[in-house]
């Protein structure tokens, strides 16, 4: 049965092998770490097996935003990034949730708004030629 929770330390290298596997390095170890310890990575697991995590903060104009969602490649387009956004929206401590993407990532985009997030603005020149998406949803 998958189930969201909010990761533990003892996750991290699981995590960190599905970041390596999708990005191909392992640069963001202390950032996830960090967020494991501030209670702001949230996993998919079915079983003992981690499918995915995300990666959220607090500081976006005092909102909560989604910094990162990664599914590994072969449990994508299974429910879990829909599973891992649900949970975020039941346990953000803001009631505002705002995210981001890439004009270039469609399956993104989609998974947006099958979960209920609406366009909220774009912001250019953060990747050249390929703007950034912004996503809204209100508890």
């Amino acid at each position: 049965m998958k189930i969201a929770v909010k990761a533990n330390i003892e996750d991290l290298d699981k995590i960190m092998n599905i970041d390596c596997e999708v990005i191909g390095n392992k640069s963001r170890r202390d950032y996830i770490e960090n967020a494991i310890e501030l209670g702001h990575c949230i996993i998919a697991k079915n079983e003992d097996d981690i499918e995915g995590f995300l990666i959220y903060d607090i500081n976006f104009f005092e909102c909560s935003f989604i910094s990162l969602i990664i599914v590994s490649p072969s449990n994508r387009r299974k429910g879990n990034a829909s599973l891992l956004m649900d949970y975020m929206m039941s346990i953000s401590p803001t009631t505002k949730v705002f995210s981001s993407t890439n004009r270039s990532n469609i399956s993104m985009q989609d998974v947006f708004h099958a979960n209920g997030f609406i366009e909220s603005g774009i912001v250019e020149n953060l990747d050249e030629g390929d703007p950034e998406i912004i996503y809204f949803k209100s508890k």
